[in-house]
C-alpha cells in the first residue's frame, strides 16, 4: 500500500519565529516614531496609552520567545493566536494616532503576506478577517490627530505623503526580508522531506533484500547439508585419486564455509530482534573484525591504526556494525583493485563524543556533485551495490553519519558513530 506524503508546507513553528524577530523590530519602530511624534514634531499625541499598548506588545514578545524555545510543536491554530495579538496591538496603536488615515495602516497587510507563506488557507482565511476587521473598525472608530504648525495646509500633506514613504520604505524591507527567511525554510523543509523519502526507498529495498536472504538461506540450509553429507563419502571412493581428493577437501571446505555464514546470519537475525547488544573491548572488536576480513579477502593488504586511548574503550556493539566495516573494507578493497593495488587503511580514532572509523582505498574516488562526494556513485563495477547503502543504513539507525570524500589517491569513508550509543558509559 503506498504511504501518503506528508504536505510540504511551512510548519507553524518557522512564521511563529519569524513573528517573534518581526515584533522585536515593530517594538523598536513603534517606540521610536512615538518618542519623534511627541517630543520632536511637538505632536500633542495620547503618549501614556501608546507606550501602554508598546508594553504590552513587549511582554507578549517575551512570553512568544519562551514559547518557541519549549520542546512541544507549535501548533497553526497557536501562531494564528500571535499574529492576532500583533495585529490587534497594531491597531490599537493606530486607534490614537488617527485610524485609518494613519499611512502606517497599510502595515495591517504584513501578517497576511506572511501568513499567505506559511500557513493553510483556513489559517489564512482567519488572518485576513482579522487584518479586516481591524481597518473596518479604523475607519469608523479613531482619535484624530491633533494639528500643529507642521501638520497644517500645504506642509500637512508634505507629511503625510512622507509618512507614507516611510511606511512604503518599511512595508518593503519587512516582507523582503522575513519572506526571505520563510522562503528559505520552505527549501530546507523540502530538502529534509526528499530526504526522509529517500531513506524510506532505501530501507525499503534493503528490507525486501533482507526477506529474500532469509528464505535464500531456508531453502540453503537442506542441500548444503545433503552436499556435506556426500563429499565425506566421495572421498572415501575416491581416496586413491590425490588431485580428486584434494578438490573435494576444498569443497567441503566451502560448504563447511557456507553453513558458518548460514549460522551467522542466523544469529544476527535473532539479534537484531533481541536489541541485545555484545560487550566488547574495542580491540578485540577490531582485530576480529580484521580477521574476518582477511579470510574474506586474503589478497589485500590492510593497514591498521588504532589511537592508543582507545584500548580501555568497551563498545555495547550493536548488530550490524560489524557488518557495515567489513562492507566499507572489501568495497574499498574493490575500488583500489581498479588501479592494480590492494592496499586500504583502516583508522580508528576519537574526535571529542564520537568514535570514527576511517577506511581509506587507493581506487579512482567517488562522484562529485558540486563539492561534495555521492556515496554510491564510485568506479567500482563489480559487487551487488548494496554494501555502502547497509553502511549508511547502520549509521543512521545508531545516531550517525557516513561520509564519504575524496582524497588525493583515492577515497575514503568515514563511519561516525556516537559514543554515548555504542561505548560504555
Amino acid at each position: 500500500m503506498p504511504q501518503r506524503q506528508p504536505k510540504q508546507h511551512i510548519e507553524p513553528f518557522a512564521l511563529t519565529r519569524t513573528l517573534v524577530w518581526l515584533r522585536l523590530c515593530a517594538i523598536a519602530g513603534q517606540s521610536m516614531a512615538v518618542m519623534v511624534c511627541s517630543w520632536w514634531m511637538q505632536i500633542d499625541i495620547p503618549t501614556l496609552p501608546l507606550l501602554l499598548g508598546i508594553d504590552l506588545l513587549a511582554v507578549f514578545a517575551v512570553f512568544a520567545a519562551w514559547r518557541i524555545s519549549q520542546p512541544w510543536p507549535v501548533r497553526e491554530w497557536e501562531t494564528v493566536c500571535h499574529v492576532a495579538a500583533d495585529t490587534w496591538v497594531l491597531g490599537y496603536l493606530l486607534y490614537f494616532t488617527g485610524g485609518a488615515s494613519n499611512p502606517f495602516v497599510t502595515l495591517l497587510l504584513v501578517p497576511i503576506a506572511l501568513s499567505a507563506a506559511a500557513l493553510s488557507v483556513r489559517a489564512l482565511l482567519a488572518v485576513a478577517a482579522l487584518a479586516g476587521a481591524a481597518y473596518f473598525i479604523l475607519l469608523r472608530w479613531y482619535v484624530p490627530l491633533p494639528m500643529n504648525d507642521l501638520m497644517s495646509g500645504d506642509h500637512g500633506f508634505s507629511l503625510h505623503v512622507a509618512g507614507m514613504g516611510v511606511n512604503f520604505a518599511i512595508t518593503a524591507l519587512l516582507l523582503g526580508f522575513f519572506i526571505n527567511r520563510l522562503a528559505t525554510a520552505m527549501r530546507l523543509q523540502q530538502l529534509e522531506v526528499q530526504r526522509v523519502r529517500e531513506r524510506a526507498l532505501r530501507d525499503e529495498g534493503i528490507l525486501a533484500i533482507a526477506t529474500q536472504a532469509a528464505g535464500a538461506a531456508h531453502e540453503l540450509n537442506t542441500p548444503l547439508s545433503t552436499m556435506r553429507t556426500l563429499l565425506p563419502e566421495l572421498r572415501r571412493e575416491h581416496a586413491a585419486d590425490a588431485a580428486l581428493d584434494e578438490d573435494l577437501l576444498l569443497l567441503e571446505g566451502q560448504v563447511e564455509r557456507c553453513r558458518t555464514i548460514l549460522r551467522e546470519m542466523v544469529i544476527f537475525g535473532k539479534a537484531q530482534l533481541s536489541q541485545e547488544f555484545e560487550r566488547l573491548a574495542l580491540p578485540a572488536f577490531v582485530h576480529g573484525c580484521v580477521e574476518r576480513f582477511q579470510l574474506l579477502r586474503p589478497e589485500a593488504e590492510l593497514e591498521l591504526r588504532v589511537d592508543a586511548n582507545l584500548e580501555q574503550v568497551v563498545l555495547r556493539t550493536p548488530p550490524g556494525l560489524r557488518h557495515a566495516l567489513l562492507n566499507l573494507l572489501n568495497n574499498a578493497v574493490d575500488a583500489s583493485t581498479l588501479r592494480d593495488s590492494n592496499s586500504v587503511a583502516l583508522e580508528v580514532r576519537r574526535h571529542e563524543r564520537w568514535l570514527e572509523w576511517i577506511v581509506r582505498d587507493r581506487g579512482p574516488g567517488f562522484a562529485l556533485t558540486g563539492t561534495a562526494a555521492v556515496i554510491g556513485e564510485s568506479g567500482k563495477q563489480s559487487g551487488l551495490g548494496i554494501g555502502l547503502a547497509l553502511a549508511e543504513a547502520t549509521a543512521e539507525r545508531l545516531a550517525g553519519e557516513l561520509i564519504a570524500t575524496n582524497t588525493e589517491n583515492g577515497a575514503q569513508m568515514c563511519l561516525r558513530l556516537p559514543l554515548a550509543v555504542i561505548a560504555e558509559a
